[in-house]
Parts: C-alpha cells; structure tokens; sequence
C-alpha cells in the first residue's frame, strides 16, 4: 500500500513505520484496521483539584489558579457526554473508570450513584464497566462503604505509613493530623471486604525507613495490594512556571547534591529510591510473594518473563492514559496537567480523536525517543523504560538531557532483585 507523502515524512520523524501510524490515525476517525482494537485509559478529576486535605508535596493544587478553572464539580449533562464518548471509544470488553482528584468523595455518594446509572444506559451488551477510586480515606464511613461493597468499586488509599511518617506530609487545611480518618478508612474498607490497594508516596522522609513502612502497611493495615510511588517534583521558580525543570549534572548523590539536581526537597533522594525497593523486596520476597502484591515487583516480575510492563513508568512508550478535567478540558497526562499539554475538549472532539491523534502519538513515543545514549545502552532499559518522563530531570555525565532523577536508584534495585532471583533459582 502507498502512504501520502506526509504520513511518511511523520512516520520517519517519529521512527516507526508508515502502515503503524496510518493504522493508529485512522482508528481516530472510528477506522479499525482487521485487528485492530481500540483502548484508552482516562483518569478522571470530576472535583478538579478540590480537596479537604493541604499535603505539601502535592502536585494537584495550584492547577486551578494555573489553569484558570472555575470552582465546582463537572455538569451532569458534561458527565454524560464523557462517559458516552468514553465508553464509545473503546472496542475492549472492560472499561475502567477512574476516579481521581483532588478528593472525589468531596462529592457524595449520589454523585456516584448518577454515575453508575449512566454507565448502565451507555454500556452495551457484552461489555462491562468497573470503577476505581482514589481516596485520601478522610471521608469514608460505614455509608460510603456499603455503596462501595455493593457496586464493587475498588479503592485506592493514600497513606505513607503510620502516623509519624504519614503526617510529616499529609496535613489538613489547617495543618493538622489526617492519619486516624485514614487509618480508620483502611480498617473500615477490609471490614466491608473492599478490595483496596495503598498508594504510598516515598518521599525524603519515609523512603528512609522502608521497613518500618511496609510492616506497618502489611501488619497493622492489614494490606495486601501496595503501590509505591517515588515522589519526584521539579523545583519550582514561580506558582505560574511549576512545570519547568531545572537540569543539572548528575554526579552529586548526597542531600545537597539531590537540591543541584532540581528537585524540590521532599523527594525521596535516588540511592534512598534504591534502598527503600531493595529493603521492601528482601522482605517480601522471603516472606510475602504470593500473599502481598506490590505492584513495581509484580511488573518487574511480569517483565523478566517477556510480558508487557504493568505500569505506565516501565513501559517503553505512554500517552493511554489521559486526564478529563471537570471542565472538559483533556490532558496528556495526569503528571502533565499544563496548558501547553492540553489536547482538546470533550465538548467538542470525542476521546479516541485525541488519544488517537499525532500530538499525542508524539507525546507518547517521546518517552522512548527522546532517551539518551547512556540510556539506549543501559542492561535494565527493558525494566524501567526510561522511567517516567516526568522524573528526567538531569544531564548523563556525558551532558546528554532527559535522564531519569531516579537512574541510580533503579539500577541499585534491578541489580540486588536480579542477584536475589537467580541466587534462588540456583
């Protein structure tokens, strides 16, 4: 088959082939290729970056002033053109819906309960729907859990260990504890037998006492899903330019060297990332596989024997996952909410002509594209994917851009997981 000239000249500037994104193009337009299925992940902020909570490395709370949103929750009449349109512009048989914020559960339950009944008139036989909510838990009680235990929504809970690690960060509007609310959410969530999975933030603070984490997590939460997301915000110049990225050469490792690299100074230093992974997957591994899932170790696992990642960060390309605003807007990204990364509106384009655009089709193959030498050579790239964009930061010793913050830690973890693996195997 013949592609126009232009298809061509794109296909070669983002090094794949014509036929690839003429086929990804046209499932845009609502052409499928024999084959060819459509799928795309939204998160959703029907609250915008509302929340009850005032956690100081949170990345979501200057987005209304930063991108002029009127207050309020999304319209009922908007919510049911996204989640037609959502659902519509997917061919897979299950469609997830996320729920995120700020705090969605500001919202109540009768939010939710509009939301199931749409999702029930807009899904057609042989689908199915499921939901996911991301909580900081502040607001869930025996009401709230029975709508969630009967509707079978899973629930994500923010919490970054026990009370004094928690609270360092996680603080109220006027900066007091949230971790009882939170802690008692948790023991509420497992008394309803809602599945739930932690979110834990590894910041300065906790990523120094991994084992005091995730013993509390695994023993007095009682969890048994773990997510450990690494907390890596870019020092900021001013509220309206948060995005931009100070780069500086990599070769300091220690506290003062992490503020040289850009990063604001709650991240969790790189070899700290490295020790807090290796520390947990010792402990888990000798005692846990099989009974806890983390989810960084679950993907690297799945990894090692050929599968896809299962997060976002360890794939080699992104650009699924996109964010709706409650004003409409779509963002290429959850951790890429900028008016420069802004791909259109729901209002007036369905999602699958964005996802499925060459805009984002760039946004997304950049991730591997724009890798640096050091990167492309590396013996764990098949692991970590170059990490996620938003976390390359720095310069590689060669003065090559685009290299993950986190590179030393990965590489600590990969090597102790790798030796640990094949010590067992032999």
């Amino acid at each position: 088959m013949r592609y126009s000239d232009d298809i061509c000249l794109q296909a070669a500037r983002l090094n794949i082939g014509p036929e690839a994104l003429q086929t990804y193009l046209d499932a845009g337009k609502g052409k499928r290729a024999p084959g060819v299925v459509r799928y795309l992940h939204a998160t959703i902020k029907p609250i915008g970056a509302a929340c009850n909570l005032d956690c100081t490395y949170c990345y979501y709370l200057s987005k209304e002033s930063l991108l002029n949103q009127k207050k309020g929750p999304i319209g009922m009449g908007l919510l049911e053109k996204f989640i037609a349109d959502y659902i519509g512009s997917q061919d897979v048989e299950e469609i997830v819906f996320t729920w995120h914020g700020g705090e969605p559960t500001m919202l109540g339950i009768d939010f939710f309960r509009a939301v199931l009944e749409l999702q029930k008139k807009y899904t057609p036989a042989g689908r199915r729907v499921s939901n996911d909510i991301q909580t900081n838990g502040t607001l869930i009680d025996d009401r709230w859990c029975s709508f969630l235990a009967e509707n079978g929504f899973l629930i994500g809970l923010s919490i970054d260990g026990p009370a004094e690690l928690h609270d360092i960060y996680r603080v109220t509007k006027n900066k007091g504890s949230s971790f009882g609310k939170v802690f008692a959410a948790g023991r509420l969530l497992k008394r309803y037998g809602i599945t739930f999975s932690t979110l834990t933030t590894v910041n300065w603070e906790n990523g120094r006492k991994p084992l005091e984490v995730y013993r509390f997590l695994r023993d007095e939460l009682g969890a048994s899903y773990m997510q450990f997301i690494p907390c890596v915000e870019p020092r900021r110049f001013d509220d309206e330019t948060s995005d931009k990225k100070a780069k500086y050469v990599s070769s300091q490792r220690d506290r003062l060297g992490q503020l040289f690299l850009g990063a604001m100074d709650w991240s969790v230093g790189a070899e700290e990332w490295g020790t807090f992974l290796k520390e947990i997957f010792d402990e888990w591994y000798a005692h846990d596989r099989g009974r806890v899932k983390i989810n960084l170790f679950e993907s690297m696992f799945a990894q090692l024997r050929g599968e896809q990642a299962l997060n976002c960060t360890s794939s080699p390309f992104c650009g699924k996952n996109v964010v709706l605003e409650h004003d409409g807007r779509v963002y290429a990204c959850d951790h890429y909410v900028y008016p420069e990364y802004e791909i259109g509106n729901i209002r007036e384009r369905s999602l699958g002509e964005m996802v499925f655009s060459l805009g984002q089709l760039e946004f997304g193959l950049d991730k591997y594209n724009s890798l640096p030498r050091e990167c492309r050579r590396c013996r764990h790239l098949h692991l970590c994917g170059g990490e996620c964009p938003r976390t390359r930061i720095v310069y590689t010793r060669k003065g090559e851009g685009n290299l993950s913050y986190l590179c030393q830690g990965w590489k600590m973890f990969f090597d102790h997981a790798k030796r640990r693996i094949a010590f067992d195997k032999g």
